[in-house]
């Protein structure tokens, strides 16, 4: 079987004022999997400048009822990490996906500190809730990015007992760290095993 006849299907979730950049690495990711033949998601979320937790959730829902494929594979940053939370504390998962990475997850205390984002503080989900709702989670982070000082194994890698893929100079791995081709996360993509590395060909820009 060819890579482009496995039909996995593919939702990317975006972050906090982000309007899915041509330059963001996830733009770059959903051009390279539809290209291989798979089915990609890539909604733009409502209102990513003043984003609203119920309505971002609500939006979730939907595209997980539409997530379909061999392999069903969920790929959040930023703020999209907050929201996956969320909808695994609520049970919102109706139907497990195969594989989660959540890229860049915003810390607790980052998220209480700033206002306009600070519902998407999320509650505490056990690693029993976080299996629940995916087969197999993995977290990409810098140890340094200053959305997670308190770092993400320490927030989110420990106390949710799930794989965390630290990556050194990563900053919050958005266009202005120089994220946007990145060939590590599209092998991790086709490829469970793979490790994601800082591989990234640098685009330095506006944008997160």
């Amino acid at each position: 079987m060819t890579e482009t006849s496995t039909e996995r299907g593919f939702l990317l979730l975006h972050g906090w004022q982000n309007h899915r950049p041509a330059g963001h690495w996830q733009h770059w990711l959903a051009d390279r999997l539809t290209g291989l033949g798979h089915a990609v998601d890539y909604p733009q979320l409502p209102d990513p400048e003043h984003p609203d937790l119920e309505r971002w959730l609500a939006e979730l829902r939907t595209r997980l009822s539409r997530l379909h494929g061999r392999e069903r594979i969920v790929i959040c940053h930023s703020l999209a990490c907050a929201l996956w939370l969320h909808a695994v504390a609520r049970d919102a998962v109706p139907v497990p996906v195969d594989r989660v990475l959540l890229v860049a997850p915003p810390s607790p205390g980052f998220l209480e500190r700033n206002g306009e984002v600070a519902e998407f503080t999320p509650p505490p989900v056990t690693a029993a809730q976080l299996s629940a709702a995916a087969k197999y989670t993995r977290i990409v982070a810098d140890d340094d990015d200053p959305c997670c000082p308190e770092g993400a194994t320490e927030s989110f890698g420990q106390p949710l007992g799930c794989d965390v893929n630290l990556l050194a100079g990563a900053g919050h791995v958005s266009i202005p760290d120089g994220y946007g081709p990145w060939p590590s996360v599209l092998d991790w993509c086709l490829d469970p095993t793979a490790r994601i590395a800082a591989d990234h060909l640098r685009n330095a820009g506006p944008g997160c």
